[in-house]
């Protein structure tokens, strides 16, 4: 029975990989664009001398940003994160890696591989592993350990992927226990903790459940950019599920914007990533303004990767490139500098912070029948 869940899932990597790569998968609305920097007309800095490094998790990155988790599980994966790791390990910064669930329950030394090819060719980068939060209601401790030593990861990430499972045909769509998972994990990892979603965000009220349960870091991953219920629509429509499809579709372009979600969920941790639909440098540069440690991004990442490494560092090259202007046009030296940025919060992102601010987006505290 494992094994062939484990199939299913193997099948399911490569249909995920294929429908981003062929498909219109691209949601809106990342909020962004409401968040206009301050320009500073004398800055009184040599742009050659910025300082673009962070430290995430007691590691130096180069700058902060991230090759979010894409992929792994399928033997059609290794190539595209091989060159990944590679282009991460060239440019000193953090990558992700998809679920592990397939490593740990396929007997398949090609899965396998699929996933240890990022250490064996990136030995010295950030490299973190992965896992749902689902799966940790089953695993022992043990077992969550050997998805750490599988790649020798730096961090765990614990994804939040439930609406994609009540899309999914197959999909798991009992949520409860999660938090008590996470909360037994993270207290007892030898590695820090990530929680995060999948392309839908994370609201304030969870991020401070999470930092109550000691997660080391939240990735937010909100709506604007690859929308994972449109991505099983798809699917769906493939397994001749219409019911799952008109799901899928009809959540299409549900959630909490990345902008938002990155301001709600900083206010209750320290550690933040804003990634969903950032797409470029000036976009890591205003994720960091309002509060996140670092910006990640993972579709932009995945063409090039299908052709190797290269394509992957000058896409990371240009991001660097890009974040080093909006500093230098910011009057900020390094990033602890560019979060102190000024910024100007405009339209709906405006409104919507201000709305969950003063509660009057809370709908579950009045009078009902």
């Amino acid at each position: 029975m494992a094994e062939r869940r484990s199939s299913e899932t193997e099948d399911r990597k490569d249909d995920h990989i294929r429908i981003v790569q062929e498909r219109d998968v691209e949601s809106s609305g990342t909020g962004f664009e409401d968040i206009m920097l301050v320009h500073e007309a004398l800055p009184e800095l040599d742009y050659d001398a910025i300082d673009t490094s962070i430290e995430f998790l007691g590691h130096e990155l180069a700058a902060p940003i991230f090759i979010e988790s894409m992929t792994g599980g399928h033997q059609n994966t290794t190539a595209i994160n091989r060159a990944l790791a590679r282009a991460a390990g060239a440019t000193g910064i953090a990558m992700g890696l998809g679920s592990q669930r397939a490593g740990l329950e396929l007997d398949d030394s090609g899965v396998l591989e699929s996933y240890t090819v990022v250490r064996d060719v990136a030995p010295d980068a950030f490299i973190y592993g992965n896992l749902g939060a689902a799966q940790l209601r089953e695993y022992d401790l043990d077992t969550v350990e050997r998805a750490v030593e599988m790649i020798d990861a730096d961090a765990l990430a614990v994804h939040l992927n439930f609406l994609q499972e009540a899309v999914q045909p197959e999909g798991d769509v009992n949520g409860r226990d999660c938090l008590a998972a996470i909360e037994r994990v993270a207290g007892n990892l030898s590695v820090p903790i990530i929680v995060k979603e999948t392309g839908n965000g994370i609201a304030g009220g969870t991020a401070k459940k999470l930092a109550a349960a000691g997660v080391d870091a939240i990735d937010v991953a909100g709506k604007g950019g690859t929308t994972w219920s449109g991505i099983e629509a798809y699917r769906a429509a493939a397994a001749n599920a219409p019911r799952q499809e008109r799901i899928g579709t009809l959540f299409r372009t549900w959630g909490i914007p990345t902008a938002a979600s990155t301001i709600e969920c900083v206010a209750e941790h320290d550690c933040v990533i804003a990634s969903g639909g950032v797409r470029t440098g000036l976009d890591v540069a205003k994720a960091i303004a309002v509060g996140a440690r670092a910006g990640g991004l993972a579709k932009p990442f995945l063409q090039p990767a299908t052709a190797g490494p290269d394509g992957v560092i000058e896409r990371v090259e240009d991001l660097i490139a890009e974040l080093r202007t909006a500093m230098f046009v910011t009057g900020s030296g390094s990033i602890a500098e560019l979060q102190r940025a000024e910024y100007v919060l405009r339209g709906e992102t405006r409104e919507y912070v201000a709305q969950r601010t003063t509660g009057e987006a809370v709908g579950r505290d009045r009078g009902g029948f």
